[in-house]
C-alpha cells in the first residue's frame, strides 16, 4: 500500500511537471503556427506540410521508439545490473542509428522521385521544396537517432529536465519563425527549414550532455551482444512497423490531398494537425508520467495494479482532452478567426474531426503502454498497425470517387475505433484484461460524460449571437460544466474524495501565504 501510495505521488508531481510544459508549449505551438502562416502565405505552409511533413509527424516515430526502448531501459533500471543497463542503450542507440540510414536511403531515392514527379507542386517553388526535402530529412535522423537519449530521461522519471528541453525546443521554433517574417532577400520555406534541422541538432547536443552527467549507462561503447541485439531489434523492429503505419496513416494522407485536392488543403489539414499537436500533449503529458509506472509494475509482476493504472490512465486522459476539446468543437471557426485571421478552406472541418481523432486515440494511450511492457509485441503491431495501413487505400478511394477531403479524416477516426478493439481483444488473450469492465468503467464512463458534457454548451452555442462575448462563455460553461460533470459522473467516490482533498489543501495552503 505504501509502495503505490508513493508511485501515486510521484505519478501526479511528474504530471504537474508535464502539465505546465504542455501549457506553455501549447501556447507557443499555437502562436508560432500563427507566425509562420503569415510569414509564408497558405501555399508555401502547405508546401512544408505536404514535403517537410516528415518532421511535424516525426513525432509518432519518436513517441512510438521512445515508449519501446524505454521498456527496455526500464526492466534494466530494475533489475539494478550497471553493466546490462549500459549494454541495453548502447544496443538502442545502434539500432537507432541503423534505422535511421535505412529511412534516409529510402526518403533521397523513393522520397525525391516522387516529389519531383507526382507531387502538385507550383513549378516556381520546385527548387524550394527539395530544399525542404532535404533539410527534412536531416532533421528526421538527428532526432531518430535522439530516440535512446530521451528514453533514459522517461525511464528515470526526470520529467523537470524533459519538460526544461521541450521547452527551450518550443521556444526556439518560435525564434525561428519571428526571424523568417523579419527576413527578407532570402527564401522563407528555404530559411525556415534548415534553421530547423540547426534547432533540432542543437537540442540532440543538450540530450547527450544531460545523459552523460546524470546517467552512466548512456556514455556509448561499441559492444556486440548477439542476444541483447537480436531482442531490442525484432521489438523496435516490430513497433517501428507500426509508427510506419502512423506515418503512413498521416503523411501518407497529406500527399493524396496535395496529388487530388492541392498545398491549400494541406494548409488547412496542416492547422489541424497542429491543434492535434497542441491538445495531444495535455493527455501526452500525463501518459508519459504514467507509463513508466504501468511497464515497472507489470515488470515487478503487479498486473493487476497494472492493469488499474491502464484503466484509470484511459479515463484521465479522455477527461484532460475532453476539457479543451469540447471548446474547440462548439467554437472551431472564431478560435481560428482569432489565432489565424484569415483561414484556409475545409479547416474548421477539419480541426472539429481531428479533436474526435484525439479523443478517441486518448482512450488507447495507456493500453498501448501496457501492450508494450508485455515485450510481446509482433503480433499486435501485425493486427493494429495493418489495420492503421488501411487508412491510405480508404483514402485514395475516397478522394478518387470525389469525396470531400474531409472523408479521410472519417475514414480514419473508424479505423481508429478499429484498432481500439483489436488492442482489448489482444490484451485479454495476453494479461487477462476484463474487456466487460473496461467497457463499464472506461468507454460507457467516457460516452455518458462526453454527452452529459455537451449538452449546456450546445444549447448555449445554438441560443446566442456568434461572437467574441459567445466565446468567452461557450470557454466558460465548457470548463466548468465539463468539469462538474468529469467529477460527479466520470469519477469512482474515491476519486473524487482525493480530488476534493486536494482542491481543500491547495486552497488552504494558499489562504495561509496571503494572510502572512
Amino acid at each position: 500500500m505504501t509502495d503505490n501510495s508513493t508511485n501515486n505521488r510521484r505519478i501526479a508531481k511528474n504530471t504537474l511537471v508535464l502539465y505546465v510544459r504542455m501549457l506553455f508549449l501549447m501556447l507557443v505551438t499555437l502562436y508560432t503556427s500563427r507566425v509562420v502562416i503569415n510569414a509564408l502565405g497558405f501555399s508555401d505552409y502547405g508546401i512544408y506540410t505536404a514535403v517537410g511533413g516528415f518532421v511535424a509527424m516525426f513525432g509518432v516515430i519518436s513517441n512510438s521508439l521512445t515508449a519501446a526502448i524505454s521498456r527496455f531501459i526500464t526492466f534494466e533500471i530494475g533489475h539494478g545490473d550497471g553493466q546490462k543497463l549500459n549494454n541495453t542503450f548502447s544496443a538502442s542507440l545502434l539500432i537507432q542509428c541503423a534505422i535511421a540510414c535505412i529511412a534516409v536511403l529510402l526518403m533521397e531515392s523513393i522520397g525525391l522521385w516522387f516529389l519531383n514527379v507526382h507531387m502538385t507542386i507550383p513549378v516556381e517553388r520546385l527548387y524550394a521544396a527539395n530544399c525542404v526535402m532535404q533539410f527534412s530529412i536531416i532533421t528526421f535522423a538527428i532526432q531518430l537517432i535522439s530516440v535512446p537519449y530521451n528514453a533514459v530521461i522517461i525511464a528515470h522519471e526526470h520529467m523537470s529536465a524533459y519538460a526544461a528541453i521541450s521547452i527551450f525546443n518550443g521556444v526556439g521554433t518560435l525564434g525561428v519563425a519571428f526571424l523568417i517574417q523579419q527576413t527578407e532577400g532570402y527564401d522563407r520555406l528555404i530559411l525556415y527549414s534548415s534553421l530547423l534541422a540547426v534547432l533540432a541538432l542543437i537540442v540532440r547536443l543538450i540530450y547527450g550532455i544531460y545523459c552523460s552527467k546524470h546517467f552512466s549507462e548512456s556514455k556509448f561503447r561499441l559492444r556486440y551482444d548477439k542476444k541483447l541485439i537480436k531482442e531490442i531489434t525484432s521489438f523496435a523492429g516490430w513497433n517501428f512497423f507500426g509508427a510506419s503505419s502512423a506515418i503512413l496513416r498521416d503523411q501518407g494522407i497529406n500527399v493524396l490531398l496535395n496529388i487530388f485536392c492541392g498545398p491549400v488543403v494541406n494548409a488547412a489539414r496542416g492547422i489541424a494537425m497542429q491543434v492535434n499537436s497542441a491538445i495531444h500533449s495535455l493527455s501526452g503529458s500525463f501518459l508519459s508520467a504514467l507509463s513508466p509506472q504501468i511497464t515497472k509494475q507489470y515488470a515487478s509482476g503487479d498486473v493487476k495494479y497494472s492493469l488499474n493504472l491502464c484503466f484509470k490512465g484511459a479515463r484521465f486522459s479522455y477527461y484532460l482532452l475532453l476539457l479543451l476539446g469540447l471548446p474547440i468543437l462548439m467554437e472551431a471557426g472564431q478560435i481560428l478567426t482569432i489565432w489565424l485571421g484569415k483561414i484556409p478552406p475545409h479547416a474548421v472541418s477539419f480541426v472539429r474531426l481531428i479533436v474526435i481523432y484525439a479523443l478517441v486515440e486518448a482512450v488507447s494511450s495507456t493500453l498501448i503502454t501496457l501492450m508494450l511492457a508485455t515485450g510481446n509485441i509482433k503480433k499486435y503491431q501485425i493486427i493494429v498497425g495493418g489495420t492503421q495501413l488501411l487508412n491510405f487505400p480508404a483514402a485514395y478511394i475516397l478522394l478518387k470517387c470525389g469525396c470531400a477531403p474531409e472523408s479521410t479524416m472519417i475514414a480514419t477516426i473508424i479505423i481508429a475505433i478499429l484498432c481500439l478493439i483489436f488492442r482489448l481483444v489482444m490484451l485479454k488473450q495476453m494479461v487477462g484484461l476484463s474487456i466487460k469492465t473496461f467497457v463499464k468503467d472506461v468507454a460507457w464512463n467516457v460516452m455518458l460524460v462526453s454527452l452529459l458534457a455537451s449538452i449546456i454548451p450546445t444549447l448555449f452555442v445554438q441560443n446566442t449571437e456568434s461572437g467574441l462575448l459567445r466565446l468567452v462563455g461557450t470557454l466558460l460553461i465548457c470548463v466548468m460544466w465539463s468539469g462538474i460533470v468529469i467529477l460527479f459522473i466520470g469519477c469512482n467516490t474515491s476519486e473524487r474524495m482525493m480530488l476534493l482533498r486536494k482542491t481543500k489543501s491547495y486552497c488552504l495552503k494558499r489562504r495561509k501565504r496571503e494572510n502572512r
